[in-house]
Parts: structure tokens; C-alpha cells; sequence
């Protein structure tokens, strides 16, 4: 397969990836990081790279389910606060993130199993946000968010819904700026010990943005919620299986 080729199928995936978790307000970082594995980039490349494309692609979500009205940020707060400087430090700590992801990888195929057998169009009743867990989850999430070179969406998402403490739109909204800060505050903390790009960073940006902007339209404004009830598991399976087998 000549250069060409191999380029044109990379950027295609790239915008498919963008697209599909941009819908349920991901960033698509355990995308990037599995595409980028397939393709052979070097390892020190992948993490900052997917960081920086999470950026873009979590803020063209969170804008358009803000303006769709789903965002609450009684429900983001106490996640951020905790999940921010966490995500620092962990884009400090220099370590071998095959365990985390492999951990991270089993439980999110538990969260995929009880996504499925739940049914979010029909829920009424939600419970009471609780504060201590709720800086503990951040917290958590936070550290291995830095740590992977990931949002960190991917866990929050079904932690929200299966908690009952939000909607599917309201989950999606909250996750993608959850995402955007932490994966901002991450590269910082990555920045401080130096990083390596792709030599492609402006186009990966530009088809990411794309991919981004009009999956968050789709998933925010046109999506019903079973679809993306749906969607949402199958992305988290994706990105199970990719965590686990690159």
C-alpha cells in the first residue's frame, strides 16, 4: 500500500472516529490513541497527540449541546474540581500505562453489559448527586486520564447513567467539557517535561475539528435517546477492545 493510500484511509478513520464519539460528547481520545497505535506512531507522539485533538473535538461537543440546552453545571462542578489538577499530575507521572488500560479496558466492558440492559428513554426518577463521591470519581478519573493521554469521558459517562444522576444529553454535555478541561490540563502537565507532535498535526486537527463539529450536531440536535443510548455503548465497547488489544 503506497503513502498515499495509507494517508487517505488514516484521515478517513481519524474523521469517523471524531465523528462517532463527538455524537455522545467524547473526545475520542482511546480512538485516537488505538488509530495511532495501528499506524505505528512512535509512542511519545501518541499521547500529547491525542490530548491535543481531544481539545478540539470535546470543545465542538461541548458547544453544541450548551446550546442545546443540556449542559448542568450543579452536575459538572464537582467532577472538575477534583478531576483538573489530578489530570495534572498524572500527565507528570512517567509510567508504564499498560495495566491502566487494561483495568480501564475490563471496566468499561462492565459498563457497556449494564448499559445494555438498561433503558434510559424510560428513566423518570433520578437520584441526588453525591458530593464526596462525586470528587472522588473526578479525582480518580483524573489521574488516569493524565496518565493514558485520555478525557476521561469514557469513564464518566457511564458512572452519570448508571448512578442515575443525569440524562443521556445532559451526561454527553457534561462529559465533553469534563474532557476539555481535563485533557487541557493534562497537556499541561505533559508540556512541562516536553512533547513530541506528529508532523501532521494541522490536518489531524482540521479533519478532527470536522469530524467533531458535525458529530456533536448530529448527537446534540437530531439524535433521539435510545439512539444514542445505543451509540454511546458501542462506542464504549470500542473503546474497551481498544484499550485492551493495542
Amino acid at each position: 500500500m503506497d503513502l498515499e493510500t495509507i494517508n487517505v484511509l488514516f484521515f478517513s478513520l481519524l474523521f469517523f472516529v471524531a465523528f462517532m464519539y463527538s455524537s455522545v460528547g467524547h473526545g475520542g481520545a482511546s480512538g485516537y490513541l488505538a488509530l495511532m497505535a495501528f499506524f505505528s506512531f512512535a509512542p511519545e507522539v501518541m499521547r500529547p497527540t491525542a490530548l491535543l485533538l481531544n481539545i478540539f473535538v470535546s470543545l465542538t461537543a461541548f458547544i453544541q449541546y450548551y446550546r442545546g440546552g443540556h449542559f448542568s453545571w450543579k452536575l459538572f462542578l464537582p467532577f472538575a474540581v477534583a478531576s483538573v489538577p489530578a489530570a495534572f499530575l498524572g500527565g507528570l507521572i512517567i509510567i508504564d500505562a499498560r495495566l491502566y488500560k487494561t483495568i480501564l479496558g475490563i471496566l468499561l466492558l462492565f459498563s457497556v453489559i449494564r448499559l445494555i440492559g438498561l433503558k434510559f428513554n424510560n428513566i423518570e426518577k433520578f437520584k441526588k448527586q453525591n458530593l464526596v463521591w462525586s470528587l472522588i470519581i473526578g479525582a480518580a478519573i483524573g489521574v488516569i486520564s493524565g496518565i493514558i493521554g485520555i478525557g476521561g469521558g469514557i469513564i464518566l459517562s457511564p458512572v452519570i447513567l448508571l448512578l442515575h444522576w443525569g440524562n443521556l444529553k445532559q451526561t454527553a454535555a457534561v462529559s465533553a467539557l469534563f474532557i476539555l478541561v481535563n485533557s487541557i490540563s493534562g497537556m499541561a502537565g505533559l508540556i512541562t517535561r516536553g512533547v513530541q507532535m506528529s508532523h501532521n498535526m494541522t490536518w489531524m486537527i482540521v479533519v478532527a475539528f470536522a469530524g467533531g463539529l458535525l458529530g456533536s450536531y448530529f448527537g446534540a440536535m437530531k439524535a433521539g435517546n435510545f439512539f444514542l443510548n445505543t451509540l454511546l455503548a458501542f462506542v464504549l465497547l470500542l473503546a474497551s477492545v481498544k484499550l485492551l488489544f493495542t
